[in-house]
């Protein structure tokens, strides 16, 4: 009798235990990688578009400049003068915050969950880590500064209200605009190059039937972006546009 109510008092207590509770969808890992890739392809849907408009600078002044108007008068008559640009500013704000809050999250929760340094480490796993953590970086300080440069003409020291090709050549006229420009477009390129190819695997689009598809997709990309963005500051250093 002892016996059998000594089991009786322990055995339940291992059993009743009640199930820890789920995470909620950005709580878990998989809603958070979910938020970085929908998030990132909506930043890099805004970078084709973004480029497609620099290389009106080719077209003269004429055109780039009818092209800086209307960005502000786009959706009119239905929106009032420059809504549309707020919105999608907006929207790219919260992409950007939110790609950046959850690659640091991820990148948190991964260094907890592996305490102990690897003894020998994954080449490959390192450098795209290295090269999506620092990039990432990169381009945030780049954004700042290219705020302060070409749209609230802090930083440009011959900047002309209402002139965008102006102070795109008084920007490429300098070296230190090059450098920090190109530098940019390069960490843009590489970040293209892993991001579009994990959001794919992220959002089940991936596999090992497409993954030769996908990486050249993701390298085409990259490269086209690149070369679109750092022929701009090119043009200009060559004296193609002036």
């Amino acid at each position: 009798m002892a016996l059998a109510t000594r089991t009786q008092r322990t055995h339940p207590r291992g059993t009743d235990r009640k199930p820890s509770p789920q995470p909620s969808f950005w709580g878990s890992t998989v809603g958070k990688k979910t938020v970085m890739a929908v998030s990132g392809l909506i930043l890099l849907g805004y970078l084709v578009a973004h480029v497609m408009g620099n290389l009106k600078v080719f077209f003269g002044p004429d055109e780039f400049n009818a092209y800086g108007r209307w960005l502000r008068t786009m959706g009119d008559p239905v929106l009032h003068h420059e809504w549309a640009l707020w919105i999608v500013r907006a929207v790219l704000l919260t992409a950007v915050v939110a790609h950046g809050v959850s690659a640091y999250q991820l990148s948190r929760r991964g260094l907890k969950a592996r305490p102990a340094a690897y003894a020998h480490k994954r080449r490959r796993a390192s450098y795209a880590t290295r090269t999506m953590r620092w990039g990432g970086v990169i381009i945030a300080l780049f954004v700042v500064w290219h705020l302060l440069d070409l749209t609230t003409l802090t930083v440009n020291p011959n900047a002309e209200p209402g002139h965008p090709y102006e102070n795109v050549v008084a920007t490429f006229s300098t070296w230190y605009g090059n450098v920090v420009y190109i530098v940019a477009m390069l960490a843009v390129g590489l970040h293209v190059r892993h991001g579009f190819w994990a959001a794919a695997q992220t959002l089940g689009v991936g596999s090992a039937r497409r993954d030769r598809a996908l990486k050249a997709t993701a390298n085409t990309l990259a490269l086209a972006l690149t070369a679109g963005f750092v022929a701009v500051p090119v043009a200009v250093m060559t004296g193609v546009v002036s």
